[in-house]
């Protein structure tokens, strides 16, 4: 016996007396209810905790995917925003869901998506949330993220660890790509020779540690900083030469390794490294652009440097983005050319965790790892 579905069903039954018809019948259905959406929110502006409530689930535009969250990763700017609110980013309205780095499994899709990205419900992924809104906060069971910002993960990867990777890769990007104008990272694994050197300070950050590995995949060498128990994970991850960000030697150690060397750029990857870095650069062959993730005067830059705070959502609606996190990440990902760095420390599951997760976040006291809340679903 076989069935067939429409808007009614038919049955035809063989048997050996021959063929009966049964009279179709209607097909009751239900509505499609919208899933249970709840979040981790900023109740207002300069709240010194984070509230747990019901929230709209988000509908995607033509170009977004919606992802469940099954982990959401901590940057430093999320506890600064319930610090400082709207003194830090004017543009904030509160209550506001906030968060950026989300792992999870895509459960509806823009009109445009499947065509244009190649990405599914059902897909597992990792996604960077750019928008300082609450339907895009990471911070919540459901999120609404731009496709272009969505790159598929391995089976073999975990959520916990994808999670650590989209927005640090993002500002990696746009620091060496956008900003320094560096060649793209290969997805074969086997790029061209650039011939230059890259200066990244902090290789053990989440910015340093993705922007080790892209520059890497871009043909360049590699030079960084980072205490000396973090050498070997600036190693693994390519870096060519490690230097002790503590000696006060460093600015003459990085600029006598530099002799003979063209510089391709640099990054600072935190504010207190923006004095060596120009250091560096003022005294060494190549390039004089320095991306740096922190800088809010001119003043202090030598002249003949040009510096400039680069941000992560420089990325989104940009070519870059889809050579990013559709051509590059999961092909590098599938391959294990690319590695989910630093690695993610699990500060616990369910949104009430994540209060927990800024407040270890704003001691400073977590280094060459990236904090991580695990939501419903497997992590």
């Amino acid at each position: 016996m076989s069935y067939t579905t429409s808007e009614h069903i038919n049955i035809i039954a063989s048997t050996q007396f021959g063929l009966f018809y049964f009279p179709s019948f209607p097909v009751c259905t239900q509505p499609k209810m919208s899933p249970t959406n709840r979040a981790a929110l900023y109740p207002s502006d300069k709240a010194p905790a984070l509230v747990v409530e019901s929230t709209p689930y988000p509908t995607p535009s033509s170009n977004e995917v919606i992802v469940r969250v099954s982990a959401a990763a901590i940057n430093p700017i999320d506890h600064k925003v319930q610090d400082l609110g709207a003194s830090l980013l004017p543009i904030l309205k509160f209550p506001l869901v906030g968060g950026f780095d989300v792992a999870g499994t895509i459960v509806e899709v823009g009109s445009d998506v499947t065509d244009k990205y190649q990405l599914r419900e059902g897909d597992r992924v990792a996604g960077f949330a750019s928008e300082f809104a609450s339907r895009a906060g990471a911070f919540q069971n459901y999120v609404a993220i731009p496709a272009d910002l969505v790159g598929k993960i391995p089976d073999g990867t975990s959520f916990v660890d994808a999670a650590v990777v989209p927005c640090g890769l993002a500002t990696a990007a746009v620091g060496l790509y956008h900003y320094l104008g560096l060649e793209h990272p290969s997805a074969s694994g086997n790029p061209q020779a650039q011939g230059k050197t890259v200066l990244v300070t902090a290789g053990a950050s989440s910015v340093g540690s993705n922007a080790i590995q892209l520059a890497v995949a871009s043909g360049y060498e590699v030079f960084t900083t980072s205490s000396p128990r973090n050498f070997k994970h600036c190693t693994s991850l390519g870096a060519a030469k490690v230097f002790d960000y503590h000696s006060p030697s460093l600015a003459s150690d990085i600029i006598s390794a530099l002799q003979g060397k063209q510089l391709a750029g640099a990054i600072s990857c935190q504010e207190g490294s923006n004095d060596v870095v120009f250091e560096v650069v003022v005294a060494s062959e190549g390039s004089k652009k320095v991306a740096c993730m922190v800088i809010f005067s001119q003043e202090g830059v030598p002249a003949g440097i040009t510096a400039e705070m680069v941000h992560a959502y420089w990325i989104k609606g940009t070519p870059l983005a889809e050579t990013i996190y559709r051509k590059f990440l999961p092909q590098a990902l599938a391959s294990g050319r690319y590695k989910c760095e630093p690695k993610p420390l699990v500060v616990g599951k369910g949104l009430e965790s994540v209060q927990a997760a800024f407040d270890i976040s704003k001691t400073g006291s977590v280094s060459c790892q990236k904090l991580v809340v695990t939501l419903e679903g497997e992590a």
